[in-house]
């Protein structure tokens, strides 16, 4: 019966028995009590909801402590023989590792708390990841009674964890204040419990708001929001809470704002909530100019700033926007975004197949597709690499964890390249997630020219198999088709799996395809997204303004999907309008949109401005004499200046982001260029042209100015100026020269405001 016991009852029970020899009637009455008392105790350790079970209790240890994380035993190939799943994703592999590897000599049933595990952990050998726990702590208590009880595990009679919660509810904060949070886990069964010395925490805003690894917050000086992540056992929550400006601002400034529509309720209520007052409107010339770089990536000429200055219309703003987005340049300027998410290296995928996607872009854009017939087209393609462009894509992607990957990317704005390989870190998504929705890619089926870089020169058919599977990486069972959430769309015998994944991925309550659309352009037109990365939406990256990026997508879904009116809604609020200029108020907000944030130009739209403003037509490799930047359709095009400016690597993986920071490499070019300097000293260029006309010198400079700024100059601009043209030593011409390659080098002319 004793050896049915626990280690150390059973070592009890014999030393009691040994020691204290009592009388006959005595040892059986004491006997029979121990034997109750230790029965009973056996029963509590036994029992469902209170016994330590590996998953229930040891995992969340060693998590919480970072042993199975990235730098530590969870790393590929594990620490000095010692390997763990990255944050414990996978525990059948964590429990074999920690019991029975090595012999079991990492665990010791008969010394539990001498056990290699924790003299490793406390640091009493040698462990390279230093001191994890103290032997006085409840947690080493916690790993010793596990060790103890003889490594039991959960099964499906335990209580299993449902979701975590924070205590208290999420509130604002004042500046520098302090916070201590709890964090609980909540099962099955009702029952709950503190488990956040367990957790990892992190901040998406340290400078706001910091959290240690007790979840206490630490409040920063400035005003600003924050989300605080809290991970347990593979369940996450957050934290939202935000530090108003400490001096409030009364109810009649917010009403008295201009509501143009429901764009700019949204961003006041939000405002509101932050003691922040918006920027006041830009003027004409401004507008103007952003508007045109906004839609169709060029700069307007002198004569249009001029009727659009003098026009009387008080609704020419809106007429200008609609005239813009009926410009045939719109259908090259959003092309040329999409093709940076892409458009793959024509070395790979061979030149005749890279042509037929760019121009399968531009007449996507040209048509105005909505947005769910593209990716419908996109995802579904199928045909000739040289007929239908949008089959590309798939000759470069040519398995089904490669174009999950791309796709789940594009269109859900979630980014699921952690979990092809272990649970993602801030995310509910598993292996089995992202293998059962790769599986909706399986039956993609290849005829003709594969691949042969570097030239891959040949066509290739892109089909429908009528075989094709997915199967898990470590258990090997074949996975059906599956969505990341909500309910599946039936696949019908012989049906392609990809028209089924549309259908979810499109459907009118698929509300992460609504957002991530509608955020993709907000972020072109301001300079960082509602969600920024604009591309990766998840409960740890919240959006900054979830009222205005829910009222935006709903819109977009009533108005069919149609980015053009998108864009419409946008432009046409005051919100758009607003200056770059802060005020006293909002001078440290990067994302609430109180103020416009300017933005370096995209390298081809800044390109062809100094085509425009040179009247200097630029060459580009397999590209027509007259074509501009913005109808280059690979990056392979040489070109220093377009480089310089950031436009993607020709060798990148697409999706691909574009550095947007300035440089001194960018500095020096506009400065030293020699082909610069050859457009503004061309013959037939503009300084030549203007120098050979009977214009005044105001009359000039006003000219430049409106070409380059794209407004007239100030009084004291043109009193700098204008005594430049009566030094002797100096032509006309050379003058026109010098202004226009000033104004170039300026952040006026290089930045959209």
């Amino acid at each position: 019966m004793c050896c049915q016991l626990p280690n150390m009852l059973r070592h009890t029970c014999l030393t009691s028995v040994a020691l204290r020899r009592p009388t006959v009637g005595r040892s059986l009455i004491s006997c029979m009590a121990l034997l109750v008392l230790w029965f009973g105790s056996f029963a509590l350790a036994t029992d469902t909801n209170q016994r330590e079970t590996f998953e229930l209790d040891i995992e969340p240890i060693l998590t919480a402590r970072g042993c199975n994380s990235g730098p530590c035993h969870g790393k590929s190939g594990g620490q000095n023989g010692f390997a763990l799943s990255l944050f414990g994703f996978d525990p059948n592999f964590d429990y074999e590792a920690i019991v029975r590897a090595g012999r079991g000599r990492r665990v010791s049933s008969s010394t539990p708390d001498y056990s290699l595990l924790l003299l490793k952990g406390t640091a009493e050998v040698p462990h390279g990841g230093g001191k994890k726990l103290e032997r006085d702590s409840e947690d080493f208590a916690t790993i010793v009674r596990w060790i103890n009880n003889g490594f039991p595990r959960s099964t499906s009679s335990d209580r299993q964890l449902t979701q975590i919660t924070f205590d208290p509810p999420p509130h604002a904060m004042s500046a520098e204040s302090k916070e201590a949070l709890k964090v609980i886990a909540h099962y099955n069964d009702g029952s709950t419990r503190d488990v956040t010395t367990n957790c990892s925490f992190q901040s998406n805003e340290p400078a706001i708001v910091s959290v240690k690894f007790d979840g206490s917050l630490q409040a920063g000086k400035f005003p600003g929001e924050a989300t605080i992540m809290a991970r347990y056992m593979g369940r996450i929550a957050t934290w939202n809470t935000s530090i108003p400006r400490p001096n409030p601002i009364s109810a009649d400034q917010y009403a008295a704002l201009p509501v143009n529509n429901f764009i700019d309720a949204a961003v006041w209520n939000k405002l509101k909530q932050l003691n922040i007052l918006p920027s006041a409107s830009v003027g004409d010339a401004t507008f103007m100019r952003r508007a045109y770089l906004d839609v169709i990536g060029r700069v307007p000429t002198a004569e249009e700033v001029e009727s659009f200055l003098n026009d009387s219309n008080p609704n020419k703003r809106t007429t200008l926007i609609d005239t813009l987005l009926d410009r045939p340049e719109y259908a090259d300027f959003w092309a040329n975004k999409w093709a940076d998410l892409l458009r793959p290296n024509p070395y790979r995928v061979g030149i005749k197949a890279t042509m037929s996607l760019d121009h399968w872009l531009r007449d996507a854009f040209r048509q105005n597709l909505p947005h769910d017939e593209f990716a419908r087209r996109l995802i579904t393609a199928r045909g000739s690499t040289w007929r239908n462009g949008a089959v590309t894509v798939f000759r470069d992607r040519r398995s089904p964890d490669e174009m999950v990957t791309m796709m789940s990317q594009l269109f859900l704005g979630i980014r699921l390249d952690c979990a092809k390989c272990h649970q993602h870190p801030f995310e509910v998504y598993s292996q089995k997630d992202f293998y059962s929705l790769a599986a909706y890619f399986s039956k993609v089926g290849y005829k003709g020219t594969g691949l042969s870089p570097p030239i891959s020169g040949g066509e290739e058919i892109v089909t429908v198999s009528n075989r094709g599977e997915v199967k898990h990486p470590r258990t090997g069972e074949v996975l059906a088709p599956a969505p990341l959430y909500g309910n599946s769309q039936p696949i019908a015998e012989n049906e392609d799996p990809r028209d089924a994944f549309v259908r979810w991925l499109t459907a009118p309550d698929n509300a992460y395809f609504h957002r991530v659309a509608v955020n993709r352009v907000w972020a072109d037109l301001f300079g960082v997204g509602i969600v920024d990365p604009v591309d990766d939406l998840r409960a740890t990256n919240p959006p900054s303004n979830p009222e205005l990026l829910d009222a935006l997508a709903e819109q977009f879904r009533k108005d069919g999907l149609d980015q053009k009116k998108l864009l419409r809604w946008i432009m046409t609020s005051h919100v758009y309008s607003l200056s770059s200029i802060p005020n006293e108020s909002n001078a440290s907000d990067i994302r609430n949109f109180s103020r416009h944030y300017r933005q370096r130009l995209r390298a081809e739209v800044m390109a062809d401005a100094i085509v425009d403003i040179t009247e200097v037509s630029t060459h580009y490799q397999g590209m027509p004499e007259d074509a501009r930047a913005m109808q280059i359709w690979t990056h392979r095009s040489e070109s220093d200046f377009l480089d310089a400016f950031s436009r993607p690597d020709p060798n990148q993986d697409p999706p691909c982001e574009r550095m947007t920071e300035a440089t001194v490499v960018q500095a020096l070019h506009l400065m030293n260029s020699n082909r610069l300097q050859e457009k503004l000293s061309n013959d037939n260029g503009r300084a030549a042209r203007l120098a050979a006309t009977d214009m005044p010198p105001d009359a000039l400079v006003k000219n430049i100015y409106l070409t380059i700024y794209n407004r007239p100059p100030t009084a004291e601009e043109l009193m700098t100026i204008l005594p430049e043209f009566s030094v002797a030593e100096r032509t006309r011409r050379q003058v026109i020269e010098d202004i226009m390659w000033s104004l170039i080098n300026t952040p006026e002319f290089i930045y959209k405001d």
